[in-house]
């Protein structure tokens, strides 16, 4: 560890001599809220609890967009084919140390999950309902600029509402 000089002394991981230094930088996630005949996909992760449903995320691979990654990662996940991707936002989730990038997706076809998911949730817009962390505030964003009411709860894919939701 040394000191940063320009960054009033914020300790970094670097090789004592000054050859490396770990900047440990936010990582970009792509994240979709899936659009398919008039309802939103909520997905279930294969190594998540039971009843907990978000949205489509993945990593930028190596020479794509972000449009390109997005539409990428529904493929991969879902095998449905992103026709229309709209930028929601850009959100902060500093406790995995990464930065969303979210996306409203329409989508068509067949929906047929990868190993990664284990269920999905085909969810009337009214009836989504985010939670105040990550995806959640892109979701809430994204249902504010379509005039619905936003419920926050205590995590993704929970009815729970919370007692006195989250502003973002």
């Amino acid at each position: 560890m040394r000191a940063d000089e320009q960054e009033a002394g914020k300790l970094r991981l670097a090789c004592p001599d000054g050859h490396w230094t770990h900047w440990d930088n936010p990582l970009p996630v792509l994240a979709g809220l899936v659009e398919i005949d008039g309802r939103m996909l909520l997905a279930r992760n294969a190594a998540w609890a039971e009843g907990r449903f978000a949205l489509i995320t993945g990593f930028m691979e190596r020479d794509e967009t972000p449009e390109q990654g997005i539409a990428r990662e529904i493929k991969e996940e879902t095998n449905l084919d992103a026709n229309q991707i709209t930028l929601i936002g850009v959100y902060e989730f500093m406790r995995k140390n990464e930065l969303i990038i979210a996306y409203h997706v329409k989508a068509t076809g067949e929906i047929k999950l990868s190993p990664e998911l284990l269920e999905y949730r085909l969810v009337a817009p009214p009836d989504l309902r985010p939670w105040p962390a990550g995806t959640g505030y892109a979701v809430a964003d994204w249902m504010r600029r379509h005039d619905l009411p936003v419920q926050f709860v205590e995590f993704a894919g929970s009815s729970t509402p919370l007692v006195s939701p989250a502003q973002h």
